[in-house]
C-alpha cells in the first residue's frame, strides 16, 4: 500500500525508517519531511494542517494509510476531517479524533479526565485572566516549587516550575494577562509539585485493545545536570532502568487500562498513540500529562526497539484487532543524543552545512531539523540530528552515540554529554 507520514522532525524520520522496512509498504510519502526522509521516501511540501492539500495528495497518489506525527493536525481534527469525507473515510488514519486529542490540547480537559477515571495525578486548579487573583491565593496554599501549565499547546515549553512564590505570582500574571504563551495560556493550570523521577510510557490503542510499547526517559533541559531552559528534548534512553516488572504492573493496572477503558466508556474515537508522562513518587506512578502522539526524541529510541512490522501493527489498529498480534521488542537498550543549533532554544541560525553523516556506521542517524540546499544537507531547525545506538546497557549505548557524534559537524553544534546522569 501507499503510505503518507505527516511531519518533518526526528519522530517522522523514525516512522519513515520503520515503515520503509515493511513489505506492506509500496510507496512512502512524507509531508513536508526533511533531508533524512528524502533518502527513503518522497517528500511533499505540504503543511501538516493544510487538510485540503493533504486530501488532494492522498487521492492523487492512491494513499491508503496516513500516519500523523505531530499534535497540531490531531488537535485541529484531521481524524474527523477524514472520517466525515466520503472520499477519505476508508483510509486508515493513525491518530485520535479531535475529542481524543483534547487530552493533549487542553491540560484542564486532561486533568478532568484523570479525576473522572480515578487515575493517580497531582491536585490542581485552573484559572483565567478574570480569576488571576484567586490563582495567586491558590499558590499561597501550596508548598514550593510551584507548577504553572499553559492549558493549550505551547510546543512543549508551556510548563514553568518555580521556587519563589512572588516569581510564581508574577509568571501567572504574565501567562494570563500578558499572554506569555499566546492563546495557549488564556487558561493556566496550577498543580501541586510531585517529587520523584520521570519516565514516559507509550501505548498504541485501537480504541478497545492496546499494546504497551517500551518505556523511555527524555532529557528536556538544554544544560547539563538538567539546568537551563526547557527544549523539545535533548536525548532519550529506553528502557528506563528503574521501571521493573512490579512497577510496570502498577502502571498497567492504575493508569494504562483505566485510560483506554475511560476513552471507550466516554465513546471517544481513539486509534493511535497515547504518550503518558509519568512520575515515580516513592513506589507509585502518577500521571503528569498525556500527549496524543509519540514523543520526540523518545520515538527515536522506542520505535527502533519494536521488531514487529510497524505497518502490520497499524493495520491492526485500523481494524480494531490489536488483540490478534504479538509485539516483539528488542531486549537491548537504545539511546539517542540530540545535536542542536547554537543558541537553541532561543535564537539560532539556519542553513549551516552538516558534514560527516556518511561516516557514521555504528549508530542510526535520524534527521530532525534538516533540509537540502544546493545539494547539501543543512540545518533547518533548533534540534538538528538525533544519533541512536543499541547495546546491552544504556551506558554502552550512550558511549556509541557520543563516538558517532564526533564524526558529525556543523557550525556551533551543541549536545548534552551527561545523559543518563540521574539513573
Amino acid at each position: 500500500m501507499n503510505i503518507l507520514v505527516l511531519g518533518s522532525g526526528g519522530r517522522e524520520h523514525t516512522f519513515a525508517y520503520k515503515i520503509a522496512q515493511s513489505n506492506l509498504c509500496e510507496k512512502l510519502f512524507v509531508a513536508p519531511g526533511n533531508a533524512g526522509t528524502a533518502v527513503i521516501a518522497t517528500n511533499v511540501s505540504i503543511a501538516v494542517t493544510d487538510f485540503k492539500a493533504i486530501k488532494d495528495l492522498v487521492l492523487k497518489e492512491n494513499i491508503e494509510m496516513v500516519v500523523v506525527g505531530p499534535e497540531d493536525p490531531l488537535v485541529q481534527g484531521i481524524a474527523d476531517f477524514f472520517a466525515e469525507d466520503d472520499d477519505l473515510k476508508n483510509i486508515a488514519l493513525i491518530g485520535p479524533s479531535k475529542e481524543g486529542a483534547r487530552l493533549e490540547g487542553s491540560k484542564e480537559y486532561a486533568k478532568e479526565f484523570l479525576f473522572r477515571h480515578n487515575i493517580p495525578t497531582a491536585a490542581y486548579q485552573s484559572f483565567i485572566s478574570d480569576t488571576v487573583d484567586e490563582g495567586k491565593q491558590f499558590l499561597e496554599t501550596l508548598q514550593p516549587p510551584y507548577v504553572l501549565k499553559a492549558d493549550g499547546l505551547a510546543a512543549g515549553k508551556g510548563v514553568l516550575i518555580l521556587q519563589d512564590i512572588d516569581k510564581a505570582k508574577a509568571e501567572l500574571e504574565n501567562m494570563l494577562t500578558n499572554k506569555k504563551f499566546g492563546a495557549a495560556s488564556e487558561k493556566v493550570v496550577i498543580e501541586e509539585f510531585l517529587d520523584g523521577i520521570e519516565l514516559s510510557v507509550f501505548v498504541l490503542t485501537d480504541g478497545k485493545n492496546y499494546i504497551t510499547l517500551p518505556t523511555a526517559k527524555d532529557y528536556k533541559r538544554i544544560g547539563e545536570g538538567d539546568t537551563g531552559l526547557n527544549t523539545g528534548g535533548m536525548g532519550a534512553i529506553s528502557p528506563v532502568p528503574f521501571a521493573n516488572s512490579s512497577f510496570m504492573k502498577k502502571i498497567e493496572e492504575q493508569i494504562v487500562k483505566p485510560t483506554v477503558d475511560g476513552l471507550a466508556k466516554e465513546e471517544i474515537d481513539y486509534k493511535g498513540f497515547i504518550f503518558i508522562g509519568l512520575i515515580k513518587v516513592g513506589d507509585d506512578p502518577k500521571v503528569i500529562e498525556y500527549n496524543v502522539r509519540m514523543g520526540d526524541p523518545e520515538t527515536e529510541v522506542v520505535l527502533p526497539r519494536v521488531k514487529t512490522d510497524l505497518v502490520s501493527l497499524f493495520n491492526h489498529v485500523s481494524n480494531q484487532t490489536l488483540d490478534k498480534i504479538d509485539v516483539e521488542i528488542d531486549p537491548r537498550s537504545a539511546t539517542t543524543v540530540m545535536t542542536v543549533s547554537g543558541g537553541y532554544p532561543e535564537a539560532y541560525e539556519k542553513g549551516k552545512e552538516i558534514t560527516g553523516i556518511e561516516k557514521i556506521k555504528d549508530s542510526i542517524v535520524f534527521h530532525a531539523g534538516t533540509t537540502i540546499a544546493d545539494d547539501k544537507v543543512v540545518t533547518n531547525g533548533g534540534r538538528v540530528i538525533a544519533i541512536t545506538s543499541f547495546d546491552d546497557d544504556f551506558r554502552k549505548a550512550l558511549e556509541k552515540s557520543y563516538q558517532s557524534i564526533e564524526k558529525l559537524n556543523f557550525e556551533k553544534m551543541y549536545y548534552r554529554k551527561d545523559l543518563g546522569f540521574d539513573l
